[in-house]
């Protein structure tokens, strides 16, 4: 199997064992178990409590003693296992506890997938720029297959959902030991002191106040991504509760539906250019802002029957919501920070999005959903949905408010390419 198929495999993998789980772990928790709202936010959170210091630690450890490649797979490995035990646990506690180590060991796999695929491009005298996206396009493609699976096996409110993911798990961490060799480099380790490391020294930028403002909305808005992942899935499950939509397509194949979001995901990518030469990175954020307050809106007022394309249209604005903040905004931070600290700016970004930004929106929607809109076990989905289009709505007129940035179409083509 040449390189590129088996990076192919790789990160078809990687996002099939996070999609087995990921949309659906909610119907497990709500339809099955019949735990609360306001613990099942602490479980989204264990994703942001990991990313904000595993996957620099683990890079540590394979820039400076293992082979990428290998720790890897035994990452994955030990990912596995906890996903697995989390079929063990008979109580909130105990599952967050698990899924906190589960956690621990598969969010640093994200990166450390990147550096493996840019290595063996790299050593094999690949154009990175126009060979990673085929490859990395099929996680994308893993993530959707995985739903499609845990959907048609009707494993989406049962334990199975953890049981295919650990599967996964095992397969790719015997996999890994196929994939091209990724050394440590501890030479160009050690001319870096810890807090170049581990990245801390992006953190002047907050004495910028662009940049300041840039990583505070990007902490608001991660929070937005969060609802979505968490809770999509179980509110158009919720529909079955509803006698004239109990047995509609909507319901029986809700992970279906939910995964036209991943779909539209890859087909925005593509668009991407086009925006950023005409309307500018700002403006690009901003379109995303308001494509969150759609994506909310419009589920606020879908149901299965004379307003399902509402939920369509929402799944297909999430490509646009997801894609367009996080890519320009990757843009405006390549484009705005000095070249001695940009992976380290890159980091903190991905901190204050997947890291803080998690966190906040686990936490808080957990706690807001269980103590507000939560009567007698009925989730009042309608103005869920509305407060958080209301939140996204804020964040949007704010940011358009009080962030500036210059339009600069020469700058930002050349960093996208």
């Amino acid at each position: 199997m040449g390189i590129k198929n088996r990076l192919t495999v790789m990160s078809f993998l990687q996002f099939f064992v996070w999609g087995a789980w990921l949309i659906t772990i909610a119907n497990y928790w709500f339809a099955t178990k019949q735990w609360s709202g306001s613990e099942f936010g602490a479980i989204f959170s264990t994703m942001g409590i990991s990313s904000i210091f595993m996957p620099a630690l683990i890079g540590i450890i394979a820039d400076r003693w293992i082979n990428a490649e290998k720790l890897y797979g035994v990452v994955h490995l030990l990912s596995g296992m906890f996903i697995f035990g989390l079929t063990l646990t008979g109580n909130p506690e105990s599952f967050f506890l698990v899924m906190l180590f589960a956690m621990f060991f598969y969010m640093p796999t994200i990166a450390l997938s990147n550096s493996i695929a840019y290595n063996a491009l790299k050593s094999n005298g690949y154009d990175v720029v126009k060979s990673f996206p085929p490859i990395r396009v099929w996680g994308t493609i893993g993530f959707i297959v995985a739903m499609w699976v845990v959907n048609l096996s009707g494993s989406k409110a049962t334990e199975m959902q953890f049981y295919i993911s650990a599967a996964a798990s095992v397969v790719l961490f015997l996999f890994s030991f196929t994939l091209p060799k990724c050394p440590p480099q501890p030479n160009k380790m050690s001319s870096k002191s810890w807090v170049e490391t581990f990245g801390l020294n992006a953190f002047k930028l907050f004495a910028n106040y662009k940049m300041a403002l840039f990583f505070i909305f990007s902490m608001f808005l991660g929070a937005a991504l969060q609802l979505t992942n968490a809770y999509g899935d179980t509110f158009l499950d919720d529909f079955r509760h509803i006698e004239k939509y109990a047995d509609s397509f909507v319901v029986k194949y809700s992970t279906i539906i939910m995964s036209i979001s991943q779909i539209s995901e890859t087909l925005f990518i593509l668009a991407i250019p086009f925006f950023l030469k005409r309307f500018g990175i700002k403006n690009v954020m901003l379109i995303s802002m308001l494509a969150w307050v759609l994506r909310f809106g419009l589920f606020a007022y879908g149901d299965p029957q004379a307003n399902l394309w509402m939920i369509i249209l929402s799944c297909i604005v999430y490509g646009m919501a997801f894609d367009f903040f996080n890519i320009s905004g990757s843009l405006f931070v390549e484009t705005t920070t000095d070249a001695s600290i940009r992976s380290s700016a890159q980091g903190l970004f991905m901190m204050m999005t997947n890291g803080f930004g998690a966190i906040f929106g686990s936490l808080t929607s957990g706690y807001l959903i269980d103590k507000y809109f939560t009567h007698d076990g009925v989730k009042d989905w309608h103005h869920i949905w509305l407060t958080f289009a209301i939140y996204s709505l804020t964040i949007a007129i704010l940011f358009a408010l009080f962030f500036k940035h210059k339009h600069n179409p020469e700058e930002q083509l050349s960093a996208a390419h």
